[in-house]
C-alpha cells in the first residue's frame, strides 16, 4: 500500500509560478510510472504531465514548455514545477502512480490562477 500526500498548491496570480510536491509513504522507482493529472469543475480529470518507468516524460500539450514533471528517488517525491501559470491551469491537481496492476491516488492540491 502507497499513500501519496500532494503539497504545493495555492492562490498564484497569472504568469506566476507553483512547485507542486507528491510524497509517497513507501519508496519509489524509476519502474513506477508517476503522473500529475488535474480535475477543473465540470470537466473530466485530464493527465497533465507523465514520468514513465525509465524516466522518459510526457506532457499535454497545454502544458509543454511551462511545466516540468521531476522526481527524487531519495525522498520518495514526485514534484510538478508549473511557470507562466494561466487561469485555464485552475484546477484541482492529482499525483499519480501506477506499479504493476497497483494505482495510486493522492487527495488533491488546489491550484487558482487568478488576479
Amino acid at each position: 500500500q502507497v499513500q501519496l500526500v500532494e503539497s504545493g498548491g495555492g492562490l498564484v496570480q497569472p504568469g506566476g509560478s507553483l512547485r507542486l510536491s507528491c510524497a509517497a509513504s513507501g519508496s519509489i522507482s524509476t519502474f513506477d510510472f508517476m503522473g500529475w493529472y488535474r480535475q477543473a469543475p465540470g470537466k473530466q480529470r485530464e493527465l497533465v504531465a507523465a514520468l514513465n518507468a525509465g524516466g522518459s516524460t510526457n506532457y499535454a500539450d497545454s502544458a509543454k514548455g511551462r511545466f516540468t514533471i521531476s522526481r527524487d528517488n531519495a525522498k520518495n517525491t514526485v514534484y510538478l514545477q508549473m511557470n507562466s501559470l494561466k487561469p485555464g491551469d485552475t484546477a484541482v491537481y492529482y499525483c499519480y502512480l501506477l506499479r504493476g496492476t497497483w494505482e495510486y491516488w493522492g487527495q488533491g492540491t488546489q491550484v487558482t490562477v487568478s488576479s
